[in-house]
């Protein structure tokens, strides 16, 4: 047990903190409000030089980081040096006795007083005041005839320069110098401007700089759940900041004196590993758990607490035992789109990819604790092992209002510990007409989209790291007709496929093993594939293609086409790059990658001034089937559609215009009104398209968003189909005016009816 302003030294990775004990404190431990803790913050450090943060404990933790550690251990180190040099502190550095004794006497008494006291209390003020006394000293030099005196006062100021050269070379004068001018001793403003503590309850590890910087522009305003984010522009950071506020850090004292004593009592109930395999249940267990244990500890201490305040400190509760912490309030933002968490814990910030200000740093600085408390709780949720011999953890983290997909990097491959890379997925499914609004396909492209699908072609959708391309994906399972079953392979669980479930889809998610892991209970992913093959008539949606299921894939493709949709993400930042990825890398055979019919590139790009980046659909390119060896020389790559830059638009090439696509004439050969005939073709798919902008715009023009989520794009699709159905009895042909004339009064009787959820 430490005792009352003791401390101890505790080593997380290459860190060193100082802990100190401010339980038994009157006042709450600040080093920038007092000058007594300065002080002994000073003597600490002198003690301990190689301390590169400090912590306070006194019911929360005041953390100061490595910057502010530093500058204070820069003084601790001039004091240091004094001390042990005792030259400055002795009466007889002051000259040799004589006339000028009591002179000599005030003078040591006055360094005394700058060593001993301002320069641990107010180091700013013991710069201030060196400079003063250097200033008079040279000033009364000038003056002196007296041999003796001249010597004595030389003696003098040599020693003052020697301090005030000291001081005047570190970090925090440095960074005081604009404010030294005026500069009253005692005065802690100053210091309030590069002392500023992570303040976090005693009841979480992770660190939080709760205050706003007080340089920054803010940006934009808004709240997640119970917490409060602020976006704010840092001048000395090309970087937005991400400052969050969690419910805890706003709770009167005596909730927050509930939560600790819950936390206690809470955690003797640890959930077994066997638990965390439904963690819905789990959490529910726990959250029911949670308030009944608050409500009774309330009722202990007389107070009265409202079931919305019971139910948020129980959420708190969860959150800090069996969950995830802050990093869950950060996932609730349907903003966010990345989260990074870089080894070694406890120095960095968390980093995250916001959907409006893109690359952000956040105001949370996770610990080493934190993160071998989260590795402890995914091995259990994944059933998947993380240590040297598997040091990498591919799996899905799924929380009330957020999901994500999470990679854990350790030791031996990542030298300094756990590293953490959170992708957010998006609470609803993507949809053709979500992208259509965000620019990332046209209308012209959607309609393309849409008839592929429904043609039952094969497609792989390619893009680098963070271009869209499993989101994609879950746009095509929502184009597909709930009419048709749909077989999804994954080795770590992204696509919606609750969520399609819950909307009426026929759709069976198959989890296979990872890639990256050798052996294990899971099946590999190519049998998972086999085993589709084996299971009826499917819709394929292989999550992403990665190593040998690329054959079992070409199998499926080969075996299921034109049969059913078969689709996959892969990685390749262009046709040919995928090409060479699926012949070269992958070892599927030349006539086997000819199965594939349409290729979709994903990038994403960035302005001219780097600041700035946004996902685009780039190509869509067929691939034709005459090539022997090299399909980008022998003409097998065929651009339906291009990006231009100039406009921001995937636009049409003369090749779609002009009908000439193998495979678009291969669905309309299945269709009787459409065989040999491109006109008929063409205008279905610009149907589809003038649809899904019709919808675009009706969502823009009313506001009402939900027309393009996915719940109501399936409902359109399928009164698409219907309507088509109808008027192609009635009129013996597919009428595109009739079906869009009658598929706008549904949607404008929709609307009217408030029938959009």
């Amino acid at each position: 047990m430490v005792e009352t302003c003791g401390y101890e030294i505790v080593r997380e990775g290459t860190e060193e903190i100082l802990r100190v004990n401010c339980e038994g404190c009157i006042r709450v431990p600040s080093i920038e409000d007092s000058p007594i803790c300065m002080m002994r913050t000073i003597d600490k450090l002198s003690e301990n030089p190689t301390v590169t943060r400090i912590v306070f404990r006194q019911r929360r933790f005041y953390t100061y980081n490595n910057e502010q550690t530093a500058m204070l251990s820069e003084i601790a180190k001039i004091y240091s040096y004094l001390i042990k040099k005792k030259k400055a502190l002795s009466i007889r550095a002051m000259g040799l006795p004589g006339q000028s004794i009591e002179v000599l006497k005030q003078r040591h008494a006055m360094l005394q007083y700058i060593i001993l006291n301002l320069l641990r209390t107010d180091p700013i003020g013991a710069y201030v005041e060196l400079r003063r006394l250097l200033r008079e000293a040279r000033i009364k030099l000038k003056r002196i005839s007296n041999p003796k005196e001249l010597q004595d006062l030389k003696i003098y100021i040599d020693i003052l320069e020697d301090i005030y050269n000291r001081l005047d070379k570190t970090t925090l004068i440095t960074k005081a110098r604009p404010y030294i001018e005026g500069y009253k001793i005692g005065n802690r403003d100053v210091y309030k401007l590069f002392f500023r503590p992570t303040v976090t309850p005693d009841f979480m590890f992770t660190q939080l700089m709760a205050k706003p910087p007080i340089e920054g522009e803010q940006l934009d305003i808004y709240r997640v759940e119970n917490a409060d984010v602020t976006i704010y522009s840092i001048p000395d950071d090309i970087r937005p900041l991400y400052h969050i506020v969690p419910p805890e850090f706003k709770i009167s004292e005596d909730k927050y004196i509930l939560i600790d004593t819950a936390k206690t009592v809470l955690l003797e109930h640890k959930p077994k590993e066997e638990e965390f395999l439904e963690p819905e249940r789990m959490r529910t267990t726990f959250m029911n758990i949670g308030m009944d244990l608050l409500r009774e500890l309330a009722e202990y201490r007389g107070m009265e607490l409202k079931h919305k305040e019971l139910k948020e400190l129980a959420e708190i509760l969860v959150r800090h035992t069996i969950g995830f912490g802050v990093i869950e309030l950060i996932l609730k933002d349907p903003k966010i789109q990345d989260i990074t968490i870089n080894a070694p814990m406890g120095s960095t910030p968390i980093f995250l990819l916001h959907q409006d200000y893109d690359e952000c740093v956040t105001n949370i600085i996770p610990t080493p604790s934190d993160g071998e408390s989260w590795a402890t709780k995914f091995r259990m949720l994944s059933g998947r092992p993380l240590d040297e011999a598997n040091p990498v953890l591919d799996t899905e983290l799924k929380i009330p209002g957020a999901r994500s997909r999470v990679a854990i990097v350790g030791r031996p491959l990542n030298p300094f510990g756990l590293g953490y890379a959170f992708r957010r997925h998006r609470d609803k499914p993507w949809t053709l007409p979500l992208y259509v609004q965000n620019r990332m396909i046209s209308p012209l492209a959607a309609g393309l989209l849409s008839f592929l699908i429904d043609g039952a072609r094969t497609c792989l959708i390619a893009g680098t790291r963070s271009s869209g391309k499993t989101s994609m994906l879950g746009a095509f399972l929502v184009e597909i007709m709930r009419k048709y079953r749909i077989i999804t392979i994954e080795d770590t669980l992204e696509l919606p496929t609750e969520a399609l479930r819950r909307y009426g889809y026929n759709i069976q998610p198959l989890k296979v093993r990872s890639a990256l892991v050798k052996g294990g209970a899971e099946l590999s992913a190519d049998e998972g594939i086999r085993t589709s093959l084996r299971m009826g008539d499917s819709c394929l949606i292989v999550g992403e293609v990665r190593s040998v299921e690329a054959l079992a894939l070409y199998e499926a493709m080969r075996v299921g086409a034109l049969a059913n949709v078969v689709a996959g993400t892969i990685h390749g930042e262009s046709p040919y790059g995928v090409f060479d990825r699926v012949v070269n890398d992958l070892g599927v055979p030349r006539t086997s990658f000819k199965a594939t019919n349409i290729i979709l590139v994903c990038n994403p790009l960035k302005s001219p001034d780097g600041l700035h980046k946004w996902r685009r659909v780039t190509q869509i390119t067929e691939v034709r089937k005459h090539w022997t060896e090299d399909p980008l020389l022998e003409g097998g790559f065929v651009d339906l559609m291009r990006y231009n830059s100039k406009t921001d638009q995937l636009e049409p090439t003369d090749d779609l215009i002009n009908g000439n696509s193998q495979v678009l004439k291969d669905i309309g050969g299945n269709v009787k009104e459409w065989a040999g005939n491109w006109e008929a073709i063409w205008d279905n798919i610009v149907l589809r398209a003038n649809i899904k902008k019709l919808m675009v715009d009706y969502a823009n023009r009313t506001g009402i968003n939900d027309l393009l989520e996915a719940k109501f794009v399936i409902q359109a699709n399928d009164e698409f189909h219907r309507i088509s159905s109808r008027i192609k009895e009635e009129a013996g042909y597919l009428d595109s005016k009739r079906i869009f004339q009658e598929f706008e009064d549904w949607l404008k009787r929709k609307i009217n009816k408030k029938e959009i959820k």
